[in-house]
């Protein structure tokens, strides 16, 4: 009869509903049209650069799915543009992963790594292992689709996003000094959602002015997407980095500072999330009459990373152990 459950099995909600449940995501999900294509493309890209050769590797990117989070961030970009996010997203999870295996051993042994990367986004130079090829291609293809100018604040960016990756290293080499407030800064810089920005300004029909680019609020949203972006996967991203030992996470912050459970932690991370959304809001109904369509559309991709790493965090493989801590102690 209607209502009658017996012999349905009840399951208890788990850390991923507790998330659900408590936070403010009020922008919409959508997904890119030519996602199959990026797939497709992110795939031969890896494998022609060597980067999936590595059977370890190979299944990172599986369980990872860089098109998936290139479709659900980037939704209306044309093909081009999309399959450069898809790779550069691939590239990073490469990358983060290499720095962080390395670093755990010494910070320093990640010299020779960073050191490519950065002279080959400064000063051209040729790449010597197959990483530095594909990020030196990367580069190729973003300065064929930017303007100069665009293409220099993506190298700009990126190479922001490599020497946090040392600042990562030296952290966890030394967790009993890591507060929240220095967890949360290199969080900032190693979250290398903001090298992707000169692509939303690169699929707009013009560029931006000026004054639309380093206008005081579109830089204050350029730093709140990101952290509310990356903030947000590290709430679904918590349980494995804990089980793993990493410490730069927000939600493990808040755990270490106030020495609660980890489920507290995360409501305290999802309150700081709501807070920074809810200021996000603010600032686009303050700054949206002054901006040219182009400046609108450079918003929109900005933003895009908050719902996007939201939907893509709370299904993807990488981070399915959310499911398997309980939503209450």
């Amino acid at each position: 009869m209607p209502g009658d459950v017996r012999g349905e099995r009840r399951v208890s909600p788990s850390l991923r509903d507790l998330i659900d449940a408590r936070l403010h995501m009020p922008f919409p999900g959508r997904r890119n049209s030519h996602e199959p294509a990026a797939r497709a493309g992110v795939d031969a890209w890896l494998a022609a650069w060597g980067l999936t050769d590595e059977p370890a590797t190979a299944t990172m990117i599986a369980r990872t799915r860089p098109a998936e989070l290139a479709s659900r961030t980037s939704p209306t970009v044309d093909d081009g543009v999309l399959q450069i996010v898809a790779r550069q997203i691939a590239y990073q999870f490469v990358f983060d992963d290499r720095a962080e295996y390395i670093g755990r051993r010494s910070p320093g042994e990640l010299l020779p790594m960073l050191c490519e990367s950065i002279a080959i986004l400064r000063d051209d130079d040729p790449p010597t292992t197959p990483l530095g090829a594909a990020l030196a291609d990367l580069y190729r293809q973003v300065r064929e689709r930017c303007t100069p100018a665009q293409a220099a604040r993506w190298a700009d960016k990126s190479r922001e996003y490599v020497h946090g990756l040392l600042y990562e290293a030296v952290a966890q080499a030394h967790p009993w000094a890591l507060r929240t407030g220095e967890c949360t800064s290199v969080r900032s810089l190693t979250a290398g959602v903001e090298p992707f920005h000169p692509l939303y300004e690169a699929a707009q029909p013009c560029e931006l002015t000026d004054a639309e680019l380093h206008h005081p609020v579109v830089r204050r949203l350029s730093r709140l997407s990101c952290d509310a972006a990356v903030w947000t996967a590290d709430l679904f991203s918590a349980v494995k980095e804990q089980r793993s030992g990493e410490m730069i996470n927000l939600a493990l912050a808040y755990q270490r500072e106030r020495r609660c459970s980890l489920q507290t932690a995360v409501v305290l991370a999802v309150q700081r999330i709501n807070d920074t959304v809810e200021e996000v809001q603010k600032l686009c109904a303050e700054i949206e009459p002054e901006l040219s369509p182009a400046g609108a559309g450079y918003v929109e991709g900005m933003l895009g990373w908050i719902r996007g790493c939201y939907d893509w965090s709370r299904t993807v493989p990488r981070y399915a152990d959310v499911t398997s801590v309980p939503a209450v102690v």
